[in-house]
């Protein structure tokens, strides 16, 4: 996937507010941007730390800057915009990257569906073929070269899992995919230090026929593309 620019580099100075982060730019310009991210970004939002920002162009937007990556580690940049994540898994799909959710000759997004009301992110159909409802989680948390999810505690990511767990209950396919927008992850695990219910959660979705998957992206501004499989583990 490319994104379009115009692209600008500086520093971080600080996040606020979940949706607002200043920014130095290399001229000197202090700018706010918006921040496409609902989660704490642990590990991500570290005062200094060199970002790039995308001019959205966007006259109507309070904030057109928006911030897109963050150089977590020296070297190791990070994609914060979930927004993004969908139309990875998507492209990855199409692209026939992501090889377990091959063969189906439609895709829907932001489907309604469940008992608890919730919209899948993308569903997958193709004539006498359960239907496949694929719930689509942005990873930005890595330790050690563990990528873990999620940041934050997320009751509606265990919501998500309950309503995954019916759809497999009534004879169709939940896949969960985990979007890892960095490259310097090894494995996918559930973050149960920073909310152990998600962690269990998900492994009573696993036990009940839930099939979770993970791709790794290396994200640079010119281009953001899901090209490897990562496994999930949950001991």
């Amino acid at each position: 996937m490319k994104i379009q620019g115009p692209w600008l580099s500086g520093k971080l100075i600080k996040r606020y507010q979940r949706f607002l982060a200043d920014v130095i730019l290399e001229d000197g310009t202090q700018v706010t941007a918006h921040t496409p991210n609902t989660g704490s970004l642990r590990g991500c939002c570290t005062p200094g730390s060199k970002v790039w920002l995308r001019d959205t162009q966007n006259q109507s937007r309070k904030y057109p800057y928006s911030w897109e990556l963050v150089e977590a580690m020296p070297g190791v940049w990070v994609g914060i915009n979930t927004g993004l994540s969908n139309h990875l898994v998507r492209e990855a799909i199409e692209n026939g990257v992501i090889e377990p959710l091959q063969g189906y000759g439609q895709v829907s997004t932001e489907v309604r569906y469940g008992m608890e009301k919730s919209r899948i992110d993308l569903l997958l159909e193709e004539e006498n073929r359960p239907p496949c409802y694929v719930e689509v989680k942005n990873v930005t948390l890595v330790e050690e070269k563990i990528a873990l999810f999620p940041d934050a505690v997320t009751t509606r990511g265990a919501k998500h899992l309950r309503e995954l767990m019916e759809v497999v209950r009534q004879g169709g396919r939940g896949v969960l995919v985990f979007c890892v927008q960095r490259a310097d992850a090894m494995e996918v695990r559930p973050a149960d230090a920073i909310d152990p219910e998600y962690g269990r959660t998900l492994r009573q979705a696993l036990m009940a026929g839930v099939e979770a998957y993970a791709y790794q992206a290396n994200p640079t501004p010119e281009e953001i593309c899901l090209d490897r499989p990562l496994p999930v583990i949950c001991p």
